[in-house]
Formats: C-alpha cells, structure tokens, sequence
C-alpha cells in the first residue's frame, strides 16, 4: 500500500511542478506561489512514504546500498525540483536545476522499477 502512495505522490508532485512552472511563465505569481506551497507539502508526503519504504531494507538486505543510494537520489530529485522553480521565478537559467532533477529522477526510476523489488521484474 505504501508504494502505492508514493507513487502517487510523485505523479502529483510532477505534475503541480508543471502547473507552477506554467503559472510562472504566464505571469500568475500569486497562483504560482500558491501552488508552489502545495507542492512543498507533497513532499512531505514522498518523503515519509519513501523512508517507510526504505526502512524495509535497512535490515541487512543485500539491496540495503541500493534503496539508500535510490532514497538520496530521491531527495536529489526534489532539490532539482527546487532549485528549477526558484530558478524559474526569479527569472534566471534553470539549466542546472534540470540536470539535478533529470539524472536523479532517471537513477531513482531505474532503482525503484528495474532493481529493487516491488518495481517491473
């Protein structure tokens, strides 16, 4: 079940990531910021959905360094986040907010689907 949420977590964290940056581009700071917030609050809910998820393996699990090279990824994938939308607020080149958010999402979906179990096998 806990899996579930976190997925579902990360959909919507995507997709109010989108919402803000569309906001931002059309001019829309009040709505922007607002859900900006609602995104901060999401990750609250990927954060413990994830460390829950994480617990399972830090019982000696021969995956152990896996799930927790896949949990700071994860966390780098929401400072790219981060850093992409205060980037694209105060009107600066969010290059390098990009890259963080792309390589840390492709390592923690490569990791949470193809390696650790409860993904795609």
């Amino acid at each position: 079940m806990n899996t579930h949420l976190h997925v579902t977590a990360w959909v919507v964290a995507f997709i109010l990531l989108i919402v803000a940056i569309v906001l931002h581009k059309k001019g829309n700071e009040k709505a922007a910021k607002i859900v900006h917030m609602i995104l901060r609050l999401d990750y609250l809910v990927i954060l413990y959905s994830g460390g829950d998820l994480l617990m399972n393996y830090l019982n000696g699990s021969p995956l152990m360094a896996e799930a927790i090279v896949k949990g700071i990824a994860g966390i780098g994938v929401i400072a790219g986040m981060e850093m992409t939308l205060g980037k694209i607020k105060d009107g600066d080149s969010a290059k390098v907010g990009w890259i963080v958010l792309l390589v840390s999402f492709l390592i923690t979906l490569v990791l949470g689907f193809f390696r650790l179990p409860g993904g795609f096998h």
